[in-house]
């Protein structure tokens, strides 16, 4: 099971233009709000990346907004974890459960979940928090990171992994995260 110990999230490249296209936009955003201030909640490190923010856009204001003590990574990889900064701030972490989320699901979430399992990294995908312009992209791009190691999971289910326990004030703050 995953704990907000060693868990780290990284947030893919949910920005400009592209953010609206992609299938279920709404609920993509509001999955990945909700990680976010629950990564807030549990005191779970984010890593926030952004593909050419100069061409694409910066990162969607509903969720570059829960993110205030964050500056983003720009990137010209389709992996994140290529990219120097992220593998430094790993190691620093010293974390090995990495939950992605973001877009585009057969892409650049993909191509880093491949490179982190590579480099021995738990990765977990929440399948409610990520996506593609087309929903076919989005399976075959799950499909290919199962089939690689990774964990296919939702957003829930990791929110009360992190939890544990109900009863308690604890409790009463975490529900509502959920809500």
């Amino acid at each position: 099971m995953i704990n907000t110990e060693n868990a780290v999230v990284i947030l893919i490249d949910v920005q400009g233009k592209l953010a609206q296209k992609v299938v279920n936009s709404d609920a993509l955003h509001q999955k990945t709000a909700q990680l976010l201030r629950a990564c807030q909640h549990f005191d779970v490190p984010v890593i926030w990346m952004e593909q050419l923010p100069d061409k694409l856009g910066p990162t969607s204001p509903s969720l570059s907004a829960l993110l205030p003590d964050n500056t983003p990574i720009a990137k010209q990889t389709f992996s994140a974890y290529a990219h120097p900064d992220v593998q430094q701030q790993l190691t620093t972490l010293n974390r090995k459960q990495v939950i992605l989320c973001g877009i585009e699901t057969h892409i650049c979430v993909y191509q880093t979940a491949c490179d982190l399992l590579r480099a021995h990294y738990h990765v977990h995908v929440a399948v409610d928090a990520t996506s593609s312009c087309h929903a076919n992209h989005h399976q075959a791009g799950l499909s290919m990171m199962q089939q690689h190691g990774a964990w296919i999971t939702v957003v829930e289910s990791l929110l009360f992994e992190w939890q544990q326990q109900a009863g308690g004030d604890d409790f009463k703050r975490f529900l509502s995260l959920i809500k």
